[in-house]
């Protein structure tokens, strides 16, 4: 790059470079004493000048005071959040390097703190080599800043070294003239966007930069900006070369973070219009912004079909009806249900349940407009939004295609499954008034067209509110089934595959109702919950399981453990400590035979609760499980507060285990978090030899799933535990 005499400075005016400098300047803002010395202790160095200090005013006024190189920030200060920190010193020249050192372990945390130009995101407790290294990584590139810094002051003096730096710079950097045509772009530049120089040399930036960015970035690279007026960190896509996007996986588009700054001859001021050009300086941010994007698809969406999920459904149909009201239209809410989901998952195992779930999916989709909206609202039910209709019966008529288009048969591996399904059809505003009676009424018309018999649609009327009639009489058969003996309890053994021994037994509930037959507990256990009858149940679980597992230690089994789910409701009461302890006390159950599983939601409703009566139990022995990790409050914090033992991987994550899907990293990070916190890990749903060979590799050996049982009655398991120690 060519750059007229008039333009440098005299060498003596130029910046020293980085070698110069002496040492960096690291501030520690955390406002627990402790902490801040910890974390100064460890960046200390006689290269490093550190300074400590507990708020964001004592922060601003050093950084006031002192040029500051690097800033280890802690978010929850007394006197400000650690954001408005960072907006100050972002402000500021030269900037100074922000790595964030939180105990907020919140998502939206750590994309604000990436956002407001965090270099990193350490969460609380830290591990002391991560920490320091980096440190060592942001001082790094704060030295390379100084170099370059130096370096394009210094291009007369020193031009190869200046090349250099550049051409190796992580950045993209690039000139352009007056014009907004290329005069200069780095290595960086060519080999991430694959366009040659000699092509860039007669290119205009419109022209790789995608058409929706042209406005935005229009002043960037056109206005006559210099010194703090100086674009920075505009967002913009650059398209790349045809050679590149046809190999690139993740598409053609590149997104950069764009500093640019005007460059003006002769030591012309911006006033006079002397415009020589532009000097800009890119970061690849495409990877931020791809993961920005997971996490808020993720959000928004089902995990298994990628269709919208039940909070995205709910705010586009508050947002329908509005516009419905507006136009004087209608709206349909369709509510569909497989008729016969659970023989699949039972015969064929859960595997092919997700397989049918998928292209139940995609063939509905195929049956709605692009304006509509398809929901897997859970389980086997699906939820349609069917916008802009004149007339119920446009409603019954994509009922009716929906019931064509699944009377195929679905191609689940080598097997081919017939199914059908029912729908329910609620139409605004007749039927309902608002998102929550649409979707309750078509829910109730759904249940109507099982009645019918399956494989069919109905109309929401009044009437079908005798759907809670029947929810009512469950209720009352609940009651007293527990003294009629209606219920027992199954169970499922956890392997050790690594020492080839059955560990402990999972103990199922399972009603055996006298007039629907066997009944797995997603069917009443959310009414015994709501109706009170949880506490009866969950006495008679422990119970059973504490003394069956005591006929087994005696048998012979004499480090068998046993796991029992608990409900919310169980951690709501203050005498859980004593239910437990007097369970295993009668039963002469040796307390740390005995994990309690807790699932993710429990921890929502009442974290310090919880938390206390966990301790009580860990301090009498009694083991504490998260089931179904992951899937629900998805927060590491509760790792930390909680006395756990051990985490469970969701069936959900195992089955996808071995098919290149993201369900092998999610599962090695859970292994890793249980690891790094010394926690036991039980992988649930472990159907195939695939899963086993996986999970082993990944550093998982405690599992259960149908590949070595399904649950068993009582009577069955001594029998199986004869079979299954090792000789």
């Amino acid at each position: 790059m060519q750059i007229p005499d008039s333009l440098l400075q005299p060498a003596s005016q130029l910046p020293a470079p980085a070698a110069a400098v002496e040492s960096f300047r690291v501030l520690v803002v955390d406002d627990d004493p402790m902490v801040r010395r910890a974390v100064a202790d460890l960046v200390s160095s006689r290269a490093r000048q550190v300074r400590q200090c507990g708020s964001a005013a004592e922060a601003i006024a050093i950084m006031r005071g002192e040029p500051i190189d690097l800033v280890l920030l802690d978010l929850n200060l007394p006197d400000a959040n650690g954001l408005d920190v960072m907006r100050w010193a972002g402000d500021q020249r030269p900037r100074a390097t922000v790595i964030v050192v939180s105990g907020d372990d919140r998502i939206e945390s750590a994309i604000a703190a990436l956002k407001s130009g965090a270099h990193e995101y350490i969460r609380k407790p830290f591990e002391p080599a991560a920490l320091i290294r980096s440190v060592e990584n942001a001082l790094a590139a704060r030295k390379l800043e100084w170099e370059n810094s130096a370096m394009r002051a210094r291009l007369e003096h020193s031009e190869r070294l200046h090349r250099y730096f550049v051409d190796n710079s992580p950045d993209l950097i690039f000139a352009l003239d007056s014009r907004g045509y290329f005069r200069f772009v780095n290595d960086r530049f060519v080999a991430l966007l694959g366009y040659t120089r000699d092509e860039l040399s007669a290119m205009h930036y419109s022209a790789i930069v995608e058409d929706e960015d042209l406005h935005h970035v229009e002043w960037a690279f056109r206005e006559r900006r210099t010194g703090e007026r100086a674009s920075r960190n505009v967002e913009v896509r650059l398209k790349a070369s045809t050679a590149v996007a046809e190999s690139a996986a993740e598409g053609a588009a590149v997104t950069v973070a764009v500093s640019a700054v005007g460059m003006y001859g002769d030591g012309a001021p911006p006033s006079t219009g002397a415009l020589f050009g532009t000097y800009c300086v890119a970061r690849d941010i495409s990877a931020r912004v791809r993961a920005e994007k997971i996490i808020e698809f993720h959000a928004f969406h089902d995990a298994l079909t990628g269709l919208p999920n039940r909070t995205l459904f709910r705010d586009r149909l508050r947002h329908a009806i509005a516009e419905t009201r507006r136009r004087r239209k209608q709206l349909g809410v369709l509510f569909i249900d497989l008729d016969r989901f659970k023989l699949v998952n039972d015969t064929y195992g859960h595997l092919k349940g997700d397989q049918l779930l998928q292209q139940t999916g995609s063939r509905l989709r195929k049956c709605l407009r692009e304006a509509d909206t398809l929901c897997r609202i859970g389980g086997d039910e699906f939820v349609a939004l069917i916008a802009d209709l004149d007339q119920r019966q446009d409603a019954e008529a994509v009922a009716g295609k929906i019931l064509q288009e699944l009377a195929a048969p679905f191609a689940l591996g080598a097997e081919k499954f017939h199914t059908t399904v029912s729908v329910g059809i609620a139409v605004y505003p007749g039927d309902g008034a608002n998102e929550e009676e649409l979707i309750r009424n078509a829910d109730l018309a759904m249940y109507q067209a099982k009645r019918k018999g399956k494989n069919g649609f109905a109309c929401f009327s009044p009437d079908l509110s005798t759907h809670y009639a029947e929810r009512l009489q469950f209720e009352h058969d609940l009651r007293g089934a527990v003294e009629r003996k209606e219920f027992e309890v199954y169970y499922q053994p956890i392997h050790n595959v690594r020492t080839r021994v059955v560990e402990r037994l999972e103990a199922l509930l399972r009603w055996r109702h006298p007039a629907h037959g066997l009944l797995l507990p997603s069917r009443f256990i959310g009414i015994a919950e709501e109706s009170g009858q949880i506490r009866e149940l969950g006495e008679f679980v422990l119970d059973s399981a504490c003394a069956q597992l005591a006929g087994w230690r005696a048998g012979g089994a004499g480090g068998l453990g046993i796991s029992v789910n608990l409900s919310p409701r169980d951690f709501d009461r203050n005498d859980l400590v004593e239910r437990v302890m007097q369970a295993t006390g009668r039963h002469g159950v040796p307390p740390g035979a005995l994990e309690l599983e807790i699932t993710e939601n429990v921890l929502i409703e009442d974290m310090d609760a919880v938390s206390r009566r966990a301790s009580r139990l860990r301090g009498e022995g009694v083991r504490i499980a998260i089931d179904d990790f992951g899937t629900r409050y998805s927060s590491l914090g509760y790792l930390q507060t909680l006395p756990i033992s051990t985490i469970k991987i969701d069936q959900s994550f195992v089955r996808d285990l071995g098919l290149r899907s993201a369900s092998d990293s999610i599962v090695a990070a859970m292994i890793g978090i249980a690891r790094g916190l010394s926690l036991g890990i039980v992988a649930e749903g472990v159907e195939r030899a695939e899963h086993l060979a996986s999970l082993r590799e990944l550093g998982c050996d405690v599992m259960q799933g149908y590949l070595f049982s399904r649950p068993l009655p009582g009577g069955e398991v001594g029998e199986y535990l004869a079979h299954s120690r090792p000789h």
